[in-house]
């Protein structure tokens, strides 16, 4: 599978760079390849979507990119660093400081209010001083509509209110790559217009790559590129 991206700016770095890249798991007792990329190239403060069907590889690439798979083979480096030759440690550390990541099943713990959601990843990164960190969290929950959820425990949210206090956590440490897995796929259309109008908007305001997964065909259209998965020999497959 081949990407080509547009040029990178003179003295930046990728957001994303990837040569050979594979990833295979075992199943049944053989290796079953579930990602194949020849070479990819995102520029910094690019907006990107990955299009495709389920099972084709868009999340495997976004766990990769965030050091939370580790690759088969091949070479990958996001904002300019091997995350994949890191401790796991320190891949954990890249992605809280450099790293939002939009999760598709929300990832929110439990027993902390939304609020504590988001200040969470700024403790453990250490990237807002501490004495900004409520503030910021406050806002940011008010900017995707929860001002008046800021207490409430996930268990207390609707399916859509949780993704927005993912989103809201994916921002908290001004991340300079935004990683988004079908980021509205939970969320009515209004909603959803509006959560990924704030994903565009934060990425253009700062600067971050934003790169997002969806089958949505509506929300892939608002993006300036989208990359279709897969690719084989360099075509995308016929339409069933």
């Amino acid at each position: 599978m081949t990407f080509a991206a547009a040029v990178q700016p003179p003295g930046r770095v990728a957001a994303v760079e990837a040569f050979a890249l594979r990833r295979s798991f075992v199943q049944g007792g053989e290796s079953v390849e579930v990602l194949d990329i020849a070479t990819l190239s995102i520029p910094p403060g690019a907006i990107y979507g990955l299009a495709g069907p389920s099972g084709c590889g868009k999340t495997t690439l976004l766990h990769l990119c965030a050091g939370l798979l580790q690759p088969s083979a091949g070479a990958l480096r996001v904002l300019g660093t091997a995350v994949s030759l890191m401790p796991q440690r320190e891949r954990d550390r890249f992605r809280a400081r450099h790293v939002g990541y939009v999760f598709q099943s929300f990832n929110l713990i439990p027993a902390l209010s939304a609020i504590e959601n988001v200040l969470l990843p700024m403790g453990f990164a250490d990237a807002v001083p501490a004495v900004q960190r409520r503030t910021r969290a406050e806002t940011l929950l008010r900017r995707v509509g929860l001002g008046h959820r800021l207490h409430h425990r996930p268990a207390a949210l609707s399916h859509g209110e949780q993704q927005r206090v993912g989103i809201a956590r994916a921002l908290a440490n001004q991340p300079e790559l935004l990683l988004a897995d079908e980021p509205t796929a939970s969320l009515e259309a209004a909603r959803s217009d509006a959560v990924l109008d704030l994903l565009i908007e934060v990425a253009t305001e700062t600067g971050a790559a934003l790169l997002l997964a969806s089958h949505d065909a509506r929300v892939l259209a608002r993006l300036e590129h989208v990359l279709q998965m897969p690719v084989f020999n360099g075509v995308a497959p016929a339409p069933p």
